[in-house]
């Protein structure tokens, strides 16, 4: 297929526009899969899914806070902070607004190795699952939680020394870690296909 001919479509130009980025990203991915590159991600003003059998962590606080898009606009959301956590047959999807186009990304569908992650913390606006705590405090000031990042004085937090969710569904607009290691990662450019 010629060049012109692809760019003549709207669908065309993006699919030729998203490719240096799949290719940045495909390296990147691959070298956090391997746990060679510390993560630190924010995506601002576009929400994505998270999808996972199971998410076992220590060391959980959650609390309120905010995020910004790239106009400075404020978005509410509930911060999640996880010390140690690993999650099994991880699904994350994002969508072009829009567009029948999208990112899709699996990892840690092997349950003798599964996605670890280290410092990790998540800005969303939905969770479901079937979640257990260990030791936890409801009601907790989140300048206090047991997290190393917290939140502010005087702002209503829970905290954790254990979680476990089951069938974790989420939806987020940030995530960073410390460490993120994707075992068995495959990206792929999709038709806009969503985790759930």
């Amino acid at each position: 297929m010629k060049l012109s001919a692809l760019t003549r479509t709207r669908r065309g130009r993006a699919a030729l526009a998203a490719v240096p980025t799949v290719a940045v990203i495909g390296v990147l991915m691959g070298g956090v899969a391997q746990g060679a590159v510390p993560v630190s991600m924010a995506i601002s003003g576009q929400q994505f899914k998270i999808a996972a059998d199971s998410l076992e962590g220590t060391g959980f606080s959650q609390y309120a806070g905010e995020a910004k898009d790239a106009q400075g606009k404020v978005h509410p959301v509930a911060i999640a902070n996880i010390k140690d956590a690993t999650l099994n047959n991880l699904c994350q999807s994002v969508k072009v607004p829009g567009m029948p186009l999208g990112l899709l990304i699996s990892a840690g569908t092997d349950p003798e190795n599964p996605v670890k992650a280290t410092d990790l913390q998540i800005g969303m606006s939905d969770l479901r699952g079937t979640a257990t705590f260990g030791d936890i405090r409801i009601g907790v000031d989140a300048s206090t939680v047991n997290t190393k990042a917290h939140g502010s004085e005087g702002d209503f937090a829970m905290d954790s020394d254990a979680i476990d969710i089951q069938n974790l569904k989420q939806v987020s607009s940030s995530t960073s870690a410390a460490v993120f290691k994707l075992t068995d990662l495959h990206l792929q450019i999709s038709d806009g296909t969503e985790c759930f």
